[in-house]
């Protein structure tokens, strides 16, 4: 069973930037994230609001456990690679506290961390597994379903970010920034790219060499939330129009 788990997360087809896939993972985000939320809302009775909202949460919740338990089985879990220290991990793992127990405290963190890294996520995917590896699949559930849930959240459970929000989501990322940098040194890692900027294309390789671009990293995060919040905003626009 080991070698035939190996074998199958060791064997896939490259994923093609902006390739059929890719596309294919846009359109289907843009549609989700439109439809179900409005969908829920406007055409499911509470209990089926709930149940949606459960699915989601549990879905993603499982989505990173469920990958460290195929690593562990196929012998190849890093714990310079797979523990919890870059962000999208962490926000999977606390996201069942929004959808099953509607936790604001942590929705308000939550959705700005999501949403900040939304045109990174869908623009720039983190991944070299195309359609259908299980690694493409995690990837886009962990990102994309993760923003649909925040939304869904926003829409069918009537939770409102705000601008102390976006301050409290700003402390915990540098919180988090920490915690990973210290693990990082312990562990000789390179979590959260802390350390050196990762090897695929991304944002970074326009912010400047080692260490500035953790620097700037601050600013473009803060650009982010508030980007985040604009589409709040026009949330409630749309909201209060209906």
């Amino acid at each position: 069973m080991r070698s035939a788990i190996a074998d199958y997360l060791d064997t896939y087809t490259p994923f093609e930037l902006f390739g059929p896939s890719h596309w294919a993972a846009i359109f289907l985000f843009l549609f989700l994230v439109f439809w179900l939320p409005w969908f829920a809302k406007n055409h499911l009775h509470q209990k089926y609001q709930k149940n949606v909202g459960v699915f989601l949460g549990v879905l993603i919740g499982i989505n990173y456990p469920l990958w460290v338990l195929l690593e562990i089985v196929a012998g190849s879990f890093d714990v310079t690679l797979h523990l919890p220290f870059q962000l999208c991990r962490f926000a999977n793992l606390l996201l069942p506290l929004v959808m099953i127990k509607r936790n604001f405290k942590v929705f308000e963190i939550l959705y700005f961390w999501g949403l900040s890294g939304m045109l990174q996520g869908m623009i720039t995917p983190d991944i070299v597994e195309d359609f259908p590896h299980f690694y493409y699949i995690r990837y886009f559930i962990g990102h994309h379903l993760l923003i649909v849930s925040l939304i869904y959240a926003i829409v069918v459970y009537d939770m409102r970010p705000t601008l102390a929000s976006m301050k409290k989501a700003f402390i915990a990322l540098n919180g988090f920034l920490l915690i990973s940098f210290i693990a990082n040194m312990i562990l000789d890692a390179n979590y959260f790219w802390i350390m050196e900027k990762p090897p695929m294309a991304s944002l970074l390789d326009f912010m400047g060499p080692w260490p500035w671009y953790i620097l700037s990293g601050e600013f473009v995060a803060l650009a982010h939330f508030g980007f985040a919040y604009f589409i709040y905003l026009l949330i409630e626009k749309n909201r209060k129009n209906d």
